[in-house]
């Protein structure tokens, strides 16, 4: 079976290594955010890949794992010189695919490596976005993702002030490499993260 080939690199042990090298709670959630999108996305392209079973499931995790391990050094390593690059190394050490590791390294534009895959183009899609749409549902009385609309995510985009760590410029080239309308993903992405919205907290 695909599931014993692939020698335990599944969620679980995925989660196990993010939380072993993440203690913020916040990057934890933000990761499962980043998680939520990432995965929605590998799910609409293995539909039109049609794929289907074993090797759907197999196509799922690589979504799910790597977007949940996309930051997992960041806690330890914040510095544009390390993160995502000892990420990526221990990465390799401990043999998870290849390209989830150049999906990672490509989330990072100053790693100057291009995303060439679907996975890689929805890591990147994904990453900014997901933290800026956390951001607009804890401003919400309700601090809920239920509440957050495109129209609002798209008029707290222009407010410089607003969530000033998020690179609006990712969001949108982002969306652009993805080959979808900016409206539509951000409203994609609030759909994912309302699917899991008790486990973000949102």
């Amino acid at each position: 079976m695909a599931e014993e080939n692939r020698g335990g690199y599944g969620r679980e042990q995925a989660w196990q290594l993010l939380t072993e090298w993440t203690q913020s709670e916040s990057l934890r959630k933000h990761a499962l955010a980043v998680e939520a999108c990432v995965t929605a996305c590998g799910e609409a392209e293995a539909a039109r890949l049609g794929l289907a079973g074993e090797e759907r499931a197999a196509f799922l995790e690589l979504y799910s794992t790597t977007a949940l391990l996309h930051d997992f050094d960041y806690e330890r390593h914040p510095t544009p010189e390390e993160h995502p690059f000892v990420g990526v190394r221990e990465l390799e050490r401990l043999g998870w695919p290849q390209e989830m590791r150049t999906a990672i390294l490509g989330h990072a534009l100053y790693s100057g490596v291009p995303r060439t895959t679907h996975l890689a183009k929805a890591l990147f899609a994904c990453d900014e976005l997901a933290g800026f749409l956390t951001a607009c549902a804890l401003v919400k009385p309700t601090k809920a993702i239920a509440d957050v609309e495109v129209a609002g995510v798209r008029k707290k985009m222009k407010d410089k002030a607003f969530a000033r760590g998020v690179n609006r410029e990712d969001v949108t080239q982002g969306a652009a490499e993805l080959g979808v309308d900016l409206d539509a993903h951000i409203a994609f992405c609030i759909e994912a993260m309302r699917r899991r919205a008790a486990e973000l907290g949102l």
